[in-house]
């Protein structure tokens, strides 16, 4: 198992470091939209549709959603943004509240409609960072709070991991791997904002650091109920892979669960403060 995940994230690492900071901007929305259509074709699994026809006619669906964004110039509109934080919000009450309101989101109807909030918004978060000045810095930041989350939780809620954070969604996931993450994402968000500043002709001033540590704290929240949103589904599907399509990894919707929440609303908060910061 080891030596396929290894030999799997050799392949996908240059893989994904050439499409997302070194394609220009038609063929890196091109790149990005190919990631979520496949996560489209594994979420209509998660959400139920154990066929191949239904799940592709799905991601046929989410593809057609995003061309539709692109054809009618709405991919740099902040509405899907603030829908995808409201619904982030949501998603974490579903989470917390498990098995409460579980019937609500129980029908097949109701998963796949949950899956355009979780799709879509991605697709539209990354195309609005790579628009900005220091794209690439930009992208990079957020990639690394979200594996600083992952990794830091990892860690610490191995050695010190006693409350559990959500019994019924996934077990083996404890608040002191919580706080494990949070201490990675604030060196993460330190050294973020000590390179922007170093690299760049800007002086960030005592309240922009604050605020760049305060987004990253956000990022870190949505990350985990990313996370853990998809494990309820899979859990509620008794499935413990999205699909099989990335040996010893499971599928792309497993390494980008996290990623389905940060990535908008990092977004959402570069079209908020962006000015205060980059300016």
């Amino acid at each position: 198992m080891l030596k396929q995940r290894i030999l799997t994230a050799l392949v996908l690492a240059p893989v994904m470091i050439g499409g997302i900071f070194y394609l220009p901007i038609t063929q890196f929305m091109l790149f990005i939209a190919a990631i979520v259509v496949i996560g489209a074709w594994e979420w209509a699994n998660l959400a139920g549709l154990k066929t191949a026809l239904p799940r592709i006619a799905y991601a046929v669906f989410i593809a057609a959603l995003i061309g539709a964004l692109s054809y009618f110039d709405a991919v740099q509109e902040p509405e899907v943004l603030y829908l995808a934080f409201a619904w982030w919000m949501l998603a974490f009450v579903l989470v917390a509240t498990h098995p409460k309101f579980s019937a609500a989101w129980s029908h097949t109807v109701t998963r796949l409609v949950m899956g355009v909030f979780v799709l879509v918004p991605m697709w539209v978060g990354f195309v609005q960072i790579k628009s900005y000045p220091f794209n690439d810095y930009l992208i990079l930041f957020v990639m690394f709070v979200i594996w600083g989350a992952d990794v830091g939780a990892y860690f610490s809620g191995r050695r010190f991991g006693k409350r559990k954070l959500a019994p019924n969604v996934s077990p083996g996931k404890t608040w002191e791997g919580v706080y494990g993450g949070l201490l990675a994402t604030t060196i993460i968000a330190c050294l973020g904002a000590w390179f922007l500043q170093d690299n760049t002709s800007l002086s960030l001033s005592l309240n922009q650091w604050l605020l760049i540590i305060a987004t990253t704290y956000v990022l870190t929240f949505v990350s985990v109920v990313g996370d853990l949103l998809e494990s309820l589904l899979k859990r509620h599907r008794g499935i413990k892979d999205s699909s099989n399509l990335l040996p010893g990894h499971g599928g792309v919707m497993d390494r980008i669960d996290s990623m389905t929440a940060a990535i908008p609303v990092f977004a959402l908060a570069l079209s908020a403060f962006a000015g205060n910061l980059l300016a």
